[in-house]
């Protein structure tokens, strides 16, 4: 799955939020949602495929943490886009700098 079809539900969105803060066993994870826990370990199984999460084993538990990585994509897209806007707000500030200042004369 592409991560930012992952990234577009909110759920997944705050499991990522939890995540930031460290690991996390599934069972804690899952008890900050209102919802069953299959729906949890299927959000979960979208953000691995993604590559956005990894999860371990510990004993009879499965442990998930956040892979930074991952999110440079999303990081990296992000600062293209603004960088192409950012462009572009500065060309019209300074086509409406130059208007306004024909208006004036």
């Amino acid at each position: 799955m592409d991560i930012f079809t992952a990234l577009a539900d909110p759920t997944r969105r705050r499991i990522i939020e939890s995540l930031a803060a460290g690991e996390t066993s599934f069972g804690e994870l899952a008890a900050q949602f209102d919802m069953s826990r299959p729906a949890v370990s299927q959000h979960l199984k979208v953000l691995r495929d993604a590559g956005i999460v990894a999860s371990r084993p510990d004993a009879q538990r499965r442990i998930y943490r956040l892979n930074d990585e991952s999110l440079e994509e999303v990081d990296a897209w992000i600062r293209k886009v603004r960088e192409f806007w950012s462009q572009r707000l500065d060309r019209l500030e300074r086509l409406l700098g130059d208007t306004n200042k024909g208006e004036q004369q």
